[in-house]
């Protein structure tokens, strides 16, 4: 019995997966073919069936790569003795895939297939749940540290955050001309205004 190399196995299917996002992100998953996966790979069918069972195993692959890493940088953010510093590099943490070309529309098609896929639905809200988590317990320990308005709602202000942060990908996807790391200045001076206000004196 042949034995598999479990290092080389996952280098393969890494293989996999990076050709197979370069067609998600330009064609779509529904226009995508298995036999254009197979093609850019350089193997054949019955090679890239070894890996993957079907079309829709590659896809979901692309999403789960990196979650390990991620939500380990997640975790350590949270223990940081500095809440704000550590905030905003979360905040850098999810913006800095915007600015690579596949990432935008990748996102978008994610966001499409996910009404039609309760798997794929079910991985982007763990990452998605992970994401808001760590970002409301960094605001919630900001706010406590005098770093944060306490008078901001932890969850709710996440949300916020994190919807400013998605917005660097659909206005990459919809425009062009659109540069989110050009834009990361500007996204982080808005949340220092959000979330370090205080309250109005009134006049």
């Amino acid at each position: 019995m042949r034995t598999v190399d479990p290092a080389k196995h996952q280098a393969r299917k890494r293989h996999i997966v990076d050709a197979a996002t370069v067609l998600f992100a330009t064609k779509g998953f529904e226009r995508t073919t298995t036999a254009e996966i197979c093609k850019a790979a350089g193997m054949s069918a019955g090679n890239l069936f070894h890996y993957f069972p079907n079309k829709r195993a590659v896809f979901l692959a692309v999403f789960e790569g990196d979650r390990d890493d991620k939500a380990e940088r997640l975790v350590q953010a949270r223990s940081a003795e500095d809440p704000w510093r550590a905030l905003l590099e979360v905040v850098d943490l999810l913006a800095a895939p915007a600015a690579e070309p596949l990432a935008p529309p990748l996102v978008m098609e994610a966001m499409v297939q996910a009404y039609r896929d309760p798997e794929l639905e079910a991985v982007l809200s763990r990452s998605n749940a992970e994401e808001h988590a760590t970002v409301a317990a960094l605001i919630r320990k900001a706010a406590a540290a005098g770093q944060v308005d306490p008078g901001l709602d932890p969850d709710g202000a996440a949300s916020w955050v994190l919807a400013m942060v998605a917005s660097l990908y659909t206005s990459a996807a919809g425009d062009p001309a659109f540069e989110p790391a050009e834009q990361l200045p500007t996204l982080r001076l808005i949340l220092r205004r959000f979330l370090c206000a205080g309250p109005k004196e009134s006049s």
